[in-house]
């Protein structure tokens, strides 16, 4: 599973350099963090909608279409700080033995 977060993070690292006329992700980067942040939200919301819809409907081929946008759109995001999935992934780690209200509560002090 991580292969394919890993091999997306290269591609998107490469992509920062290409020509933001023949590269979507180029683009996003010639426009800057705010337009990234915009598509993450926009990317969010759909994911949001489609996931209320299949709840309704059961049919979930939207949700995971969307969810891919977003998480398309947040390893932008990352790779525009200078972070990838194997960053996302140790933390995921980390929290793998805490309680959510332990990890929670650790985040409020």
């Amino acid at each position: 599973m991580s292969d394919v977060l890993e091999r997306l993070a290269q591609v998107l690292e490469a992509r920062k350099e290409a020509d933001p006329e023949t590269s979507y992700v180029a683009s996003l980067h010639a426009k800057g963090l705010n337009k990234i942040l915009e598509k993450v939200g926009e990317e969010c919301t759909e994911t949001l909608l489609a996931a209320k819809d299949a709840e309704l409907s059961g049919e979930t081929r939207d949700v995971i279409y969307e969810t891919a946008d977003l998480w398309f759109h947040s390893m932008v995001m990352l790779s525009r700080l200078g972070l990838g999935p194997n960053d996302v992934i140790e933390e995921l780690g980390r929290r793998f033995d805490l309680s959510g209200l332990e990890e929670k509560a650790s985040r409020e002090q």
